[in-house]
């Protein structure tokens, strides 16, 4: 048996060899080269087009980049013994029970960590200093004034900031800006002159440019990262002058104050807020523009605070109901709900009811657009504010006061008062909007007694108890009023009526139909 395998395999040798030399003999032949060779597929390589690099920027732009260090200021809530007042009692337990001893380690360790800070932060009768925030920051000019968030630093007591290659500086603070977030540090290099960066002009920047954000994300200084824009002109309700760029480059906590940069390096933005239910990012920040940080970051190196223009009136949207309401063609522009007392808008003549459309010529979209434009003129400055009243348009000349630290709330008093008699239409009238009536207790105004819950009055969020105080700007004392007014208003063509409501919260405009019966 293992013969025969043997003598085929022989035979099969015999024959392998035969087919081998008769491929030689065929290939000398063809004059291909008789040695046989292996060979390989190319590596994958694609030429795909080439995307723009962030490198560059990203080398230009870094040393302007810092990491902001808050330090606050902590007292001591106890003496030595009892520090966090939980060793009353435990002193009675026995020497080796398991809370006693780890209330021992406890305090020593605090101990250590108390001397740690001390040791650091210098600390003086009033406590001792605490890194409290970590932000972001920038300088805008070689001799050290660096832009941040106002959040980061208005809890602090002393600042740190750490350039992108570790070396630490002490900051203080020039002057910070609650209303858009801005502040500004001050560090001195002893003549050292520091990696600067300018600003971009916002307003060519376009929806889905290309912007790369650099800050210090958990603390993770020279973090770099890569979106574009998303939209512009967000509010996010943080207060009367938002403005704010949308980006989708990742930032996290620790990047406020960071800037976002154009490709060719200039700043676009401040990094401020960030939309996310996490902490984290999803992919919705937003920067202050630089248009509107260019103007506050100069007046707080010069002075250490921002002086704005003041109206002084209060104001609300004009909503469509609104604009239909007052005769206007579209709705826009801002409602002047009162005056304040003493304010420029009111020793202009602004009254309550009118509608500022355009201040200079230029068209006011809505109570935002309004107020960052006063906010941007100079005290004493004169403006021409144009007005829709009573179905036209005029104009006044205000000269503009210096907006107030602390805006208190506008009040609304009617010094005139008209009596006249009911009329027999107007418990009908009333009843079609869904409202009762009665007196007032002051004798200003007409009290709101009942709101039926299935009418417009109370969609618009029409209480029982608030007051109506005037009528498409007339000033109503009664239901007689209300139904005269609303009459004069379906003579007009109006299929809706401005009525003012007062309430403890303030005064407000509401805009209801009065096309039925």
């Amino acid at each position: 048996m293992f013969r025969n395998i043997k003598d085929t395999l022989s035979r099969s040798t015999a024959m392998k060899a035969s087919v081998v030399a008769g491929l030689a003999v065929a290939a000398l032949a063809t004059g291909v080269p008789a040695e046989v060779s292996r060979s390989y597929a190319d590596a994958v390589n694609v030429q795909a087009p080439q995307v723009p690099s962030f490198a560059n920027v990203v080398d230009a732009v870094s040393p302007a980049v810092v990491s902001v260090r808050v330090e606050s200021r902590i007292n001591p809530v106890a003496d030595e013994d009892d520090s966090f007042g939980l060793g009353r009692g435990f002193d009675e337990l026995p020497d080796d029970h398991p809370l006693k001893k780890f209330f021992k380690q406890f305090q020593q360790q605090q101990g250590r960590n108390q001397q740690q800070g001390q040791q650091k932060g210098q600390p003086d009768s009033k406590g001792h200093l605490r890194p409290v925030a970590q932000g972001s920051g920038f300088f805008v000019s070689e001799d050290g004034y660096i832009v941040t968030n106002n959040h980061v630093v208005s809890d602090g007591a002393a600042f740190v900031v750490i350039l992108n290659d570790g070396t630490e500086f002490d900051a203080k603070l020039v002057g910070k800006d609650s209303r858009t977030d801005l502040a500004v540090l001050k560090v001195d290099g002893k003549g050292k002159k520091f990696t600067y960066v300018n600003w971009a002009d916002d307003e060519k920047v376009r929806v889905g440019d290309w912007v790369v954000a650099v800050g210090n994300p958990f603390g993770l200084g020279g973090t770099v990262t890569a979106g574009i824009v998303s939209a512009r002109g967000r509010d996010i309700h943080s207060g009367p002058y938002d403005d704010y760029i949308q980006i989708d480059a990742p930032v996290n906590k620790g990047n406020s104050g960071g800037p976002t940069f154009n490709l060719n390096g200039q700043v676009v933005g401040i990094n401020t807020a960030i939309f996310s239910q996490s902490g984290g990012s999803v992919g919705i920040a937003f920067a202050i523009p630089a248009t509107t940080a260019k103007d506050v970051v100069a007046d707080l190196i010069k002075s250490g605070t921002v002086s704005r223009g003041w109206l002084g009136v209060q104001i609300q949207p004009v909503t469509k109901d609104i604009a239909e309401s007052l005769g206007l063609s579209e709705p826009s522009g801002a409602l002047v709900v009162s005056p304040q007392d003493g304010s420029p808008g009111q020793k202009a003549g602004i009254k309550n009811g009118d509608v500022v459309t355009a201040v200079n010529g230029e068209p006011v979209k809505d109570p935002r657009d309004l107020a960052r434009r006063i906010g941007a003129m100079q005290p004493g400055a004169k403006v021409d504010v144009s007005l829709w009243r009573a179905g036209k348009s005029q104009s006044v000349t205000v000269e503009l006061g210096t907006l107030p630290a602390e805006q208190s709330q506008a009040s609304n008093d009617d010094n005139s008062q008209q009596s006249q008699p009911q009329q027999p239409s107007s418990e009908k009238a009333l009843a079609d909007l869904g409202l009762t009536v009665g007196p007032s207790d002051d004798g200003k105004g007409v009290a709101i007694t009942g709101v039926d819950p299935d009418s417009d009055a109370a969609d618009k969020g029409v209480k029982e108890g608030e007051k109506i105080t005037s009528v498409n700007n007339q000033e109503v004392s009664n239901a007689g009023d209300i139904a005269k007014v609303i009459e004069q208003a379906k003579k007009d063509g109006r299929t809706r009526a401005l009525f003012q409501i007062q309430s403890g919260d303030g005064s407000r405009f509401v805009a209801l139909p009065i096309n039925a019966g």
